[in-house]
């Protein structure tokens, strides 16, 4: 979605390599400033895992979207929750201010991303640095949703709660601007140009367009941090992640039919990202005991524009 004009990008770094990647690192180091971390930092095997732990009670692990970070549960969310839950918030591999997975797929010239289970384990293995008591709620959002089932597929966990979660295969693919993102040249030779150049007013564009047809509440853009996933490491993380994100779903549906704890799903029926028909309504059909509650005139933030529902969804996931 940022950046038409993307496939002239190895053209622009050729011309003027030096100037971009200067920008880059500039804009990189403006960003971090201005979005510093909200939490500590966990090392897993080394790799950095940021985590924001706000609140008492049983724990509530919170996995955010694609092109997100921690900072989408701490706008809001988190307040509501803390009184009666241990908020336990990560950045997703790539993204924010946790490390990849593995190395290798931090490199430029390469389309290697980490798998949903391998997003899980390093954050399960993260999480159990920190753990108290029991196996811990795990809320999913889009692709958050993704790696919390596949967390509870492979590591102990006491209920889901899925907000707009992306679980089943969808027709088609997700169009060039991803492909080339994700692709070896382009993670080389566009996403620098990407992270020079894209202006902050067309994140905030796209942040709006996100929400249709709900508003983007007031404050959200200045507190997210968009700009974090502008950072080149993000931009390929993201891209190769989401690339190449089907193959795995089309495995994991195999496996739903074996989670046996409670599982909440709440989806706007207005949702044009991740809509419910291609992904709720069908894992219902292949999990039925799960909850499926569908928000009428609501977009793909349910959170933020039914928080009081999503509240509602994870009270009954702990009480279950």
């Amino acid at each position: 979605m940022i950046g038409r004009g993307i496939l002239t990008g190895a053209g622009l770094t050729a011309l003027g390599g030096g100037f971009v990647m200067r920008r880059a690192v500039a804009r990189e180091a403006d960003f971090e400033a201005a979005f510093p971390p909200e939490g500590d930092i966990l090392y897993v095997d080394d790799i950095p895992v940021h985590v924001v732990i706000r609140g008492t009670g049983p724990d509530l692990v919170m996995l955010h979207g694609a092109s997100g970070n921690s900072r989408e549960f701490t706008f809001d969310l988190i307040a509501r929750l803390q009184d009666r839950y241990r908020c336990i918030a990560f950045d997703r591999p790539g993204l924010g201010y946790t490390g990849r997975a593995d190395p290798a797929y931090d490199a430029a010239y390469s389309d290697r991303a980490e798998t949903p289970a391998e997003q899980a384990g390093l954050l399960a293995r993260a999480y159990g640095q920190i753990a108290k008591g029991d196996a811990p709620l795990v809320l999913g959002h889009s692709f958050g949703g993704t790696v919390a089932l596949a967390w509870a597929l492979d590591h102990p966990t006491r209920a889901l709660v899925l907000l707009a979660a992306a679980a089943m295969r969808w027709p088609g693919g997700l169009g060039p601007l991803y492909a080339v993102n994700a692709s070896a040249p382009g993670g080389a030779l566009a996403i620098p140009v990407l992270t020079a150049t894209v202006p902050e007013a067309k994140l905030r564009q796209i942040s709006e367009r996100i929400f249709l047809p709900n508003p983007m509440p007031a404050g959200y853009f200045e507190h997210i941090g968009a700009q974090l996933t502008l950072r080149r490491r993000s931009l390929r993380a993201n891209a190769r992640q989401v690339n190449g994100l089907k193959p795995h779903i089309i495995v994991m549906e195999d496996r739903y039919p074996g989670l046996s704890m409670p599982i909440e799903w709440l989806h706007g029926d207005a949702d044009t990202i991740v809509p419910a028909h291609i992904h709720a309504h069908p894992f219902k059909a292949l999990v039925p005991h799960t909850n499926l509650s569908i928000l009428s005139g609501v977009g793909h933030m349910p959170h933020h524009a039914e928080p009081d529902a999503v509240l509602a969804a994870i009270d009954r996931a702990h009480a279950a």
